[in-house]
């Protein structure tokens, strides 16, 4: 099982970068689970044709109780993918952490991994604070892989930067390692040689080079990832470049 979690800073398209690649181990043929980790709860909104599933996190707080079937906190998306989304605490009380925490603990009772049995996982995770919940997937053993979504501006790459230093200090624990860089571009005035400098410097690879699209916009607007909505265009094919790399990986791992 491929177990990656997608860090980056808010707004710098981690989702797009996520849905799509859900999208394209689906259209490979894989069996998938997209998580979103994200208080927004927007992760898997175009897997749903803009239909959002109910967030855990709601969920607990208008049934006042916990489900009694994964179905009651997921929807089933595009390429059977099954979307769940953790949510967060109401606006203003509590920790936004706590509903990764509370989502992956009730998870696990409902044994969700070993009744759908997937081929990948995939957690959306916010990356401009990296601790407490947010460092689940990488601290808890739930992802094996990060992937760090950024582009060229300043913040973006502070924000990695951070990501990847979290990532660093468990990597005597046996817990998720970086795998590459996924380049989400913007534009900026010299955005790859900013964006490969900082991979360079911590020894990562760019795995996916993403350019800024009007396609993506264009379905995201009618609730569809472009890989859904045109597997044919330049930006879709590099989605499903980065999920046949991935996936042919893990396979020489775990042949």
């Amino acid at each position: 099982m491929l177990k990656l979690a997608v860090y980056g800073k808010g707004g710098i398209g981690k989702s797009t970068v996520t849905s799509n690649l859900a999208a394209a181990f689906a259209r490979l043929g894989k069996n998938v689970i997209q998580i979103g980790c994200d208080p927004k709860a927007d992760s898997t909104i175009n897997l749903l044709g803009g239909d959002p599933v109910i967030p855990v996190m709601n969920y607990l707080r208008e049934h006042d109780r916990e489900p009694d079937d994964v179905a009651e906190i997921s929807k089933t998306g595009f390429g059977g993918v099954l979307c769940i989304e953790t949510g967060g605490p109401t606006p203003g009380l509590g920790c936004a952490g706590r509903g990764i925490i509370t989502t992956f603990s009730l998870l696990e009772e409902l044994k969700l991994f070993e009744r759908r049995k997937p081929d990948v996982v995939l957690y959306d995770v916010l990356g401009d604070v990296v601790c407490g919940g947010f460092a689940a997937p990488i601290r808890e053993g739930y992802a094996s892989q990060v992937l760090i979504v950024t582009s060229g501006e300043k913040m973006a790459l502070y924000a990695a930067n951070n990501i990847y230093t979290a990532v660093q200090n468990f990597r005597d624990r046996g817990y998720a390692t970086v795998r590459g860089i996924v380049m989400n571009r913007r534009n900026v005035p010299g955005e790859e040689e900013k964006v490969r400098a900082f991979a360079d410097a911590n020894g990562l690879p760019v795995v996916a080079d993403i350019p800024r699209s009007d396609d993506i916009n264009r379905f995201e607007d009618a609730g569809r990832t472009v890989v859904e909505g045109d597997p044919g265009l330049d930006v879709s094919r590099r989605f499903l470049a980065l999920a046949e790399l991935l996936l042919n990986e893990e396979a020489e791992r775990n042949p």
